[in-house]
């Protein structure tokens, strides 16, 4: 009776312990998130969503603002990096994954870890030097390169991890029907593991949503909207990380506030997508 007692009161001290250092980890996030929207909430307005910045001329003017080709920008260049990032990232996994035994995974494998551990910035000088300076122009598509380089080692990890929880089994049942081995990944593997897959590229998304250095090379930022699709694509572009931190350094009062604007709206972004991912991975579960 005593020892089932003390299991208790150890048992409630334990969890205590946990109740409080979820606490302690919980708090600086809420107070960085409610310190963000009581700053920006001022600034979020149908104009916000609607309008260019433009010049700080157009603000003093009293002419309405907005960052309408921020958050266009934003989607154009995340979206390119996720195009170019998946096919090399699951390659990179099927490798590691399917393969483990081939003499190029110990190489592949240390590149992916350097890759994921170089800072950003370097990851956008390369983009400068392959794209940026080749072509003349900062663009849209030097930005996603750029970002490409920082989801790609987040996909190849999660699809390494994704394809290795698929049972062998099934593998061997494919090939026993004399199947070859990549039509058994490609047909079989892949679409069992299609959940941890895509929940890997929305972490890797919303992990190259937030990188604000790599895009000061590459995509440069713009005033304003460009008039189409290729002008996005080949042209300088806004992003809410870039736009954020220009507001944040600038002299105007007005785009500091519309700076915490965008910092509710990229902060909304990445929690959604985060989000998302915790929903996929408890539906694996």
């Amino acid at each position: 009776m005593k020892s089932l007692r003390q299991r208790n009161i150890r048992d409630r001290i334990m969890e205590g312990l946990l109740v409080l250092s979820t606490i302690v980890v919980m708090t600086p996030l809420l107070l960085i998130i409610g310190y963000v929207f009581i700053n920006g909430i001022a600034a979020i307005n149908l104009d916000f969503f609607t309008q260019e910045l433009g010049s700080p001329a157009r603000a003093m003017q009293g002419q309405p603002t907005g960052l309408i080709h921020t958050i266009l920008g934003t989607l154009v260049v995340d979206t390119l990096a996720l195009i170019m990032a998946v096919p090399v990232g699951i390659g990179a996994g099927v490798m590691l994954s399917e393969y483990p035994d081939h003499k190029l995974n110990p190489v592949l494998r240390v590149m992916n870890d350097t890759l994921n551990g170089m800072p950003a910035i370097l990851k956008g000088l390369l983009a400068f030097a392959l794209i940026v300076k080749p072509m003349g122009t900062f663009s849209g598509l030097a930005g996603g390169v750029a970002l490409a380089f920082v989801m790609i080692p987040i996909i190849a990890r999660t699809t390494e991890s994704a394809l290795m929880t698929i049972p062998w089994s099934i593998r061997e049942a494919g090939m026993a029907i004399g199947l070859p081995r990549w039509r058994v990944i490609l047909s079989t593997v892949i679409p069992a593991a299609r959940t941890g897959l895509v929940t890997g590229f929305l972490i890797a998304f919303a992990r190259a949503a937030g990188e604000a250095a790599p895009l000061m090379f590459t995509s440069f930022g713009n005033n304003y909207l460009p008039h189409n699709w290729l002008g996005m694509i080949f042209g300088p572009i806004d992003t809410l990380p870039q736009r954020l931190y220009s507001l944040a350094i600038s002299p105007y009062t007005d785009w500091h506030t519309m700076g915490w604007g965008a910092g509710i709206v990229l902060l909304t972004f990445v929690i959604t997508l985060f989000a998302m991912a915790r929903i996929l991975t408890r539906q694996k579960v």
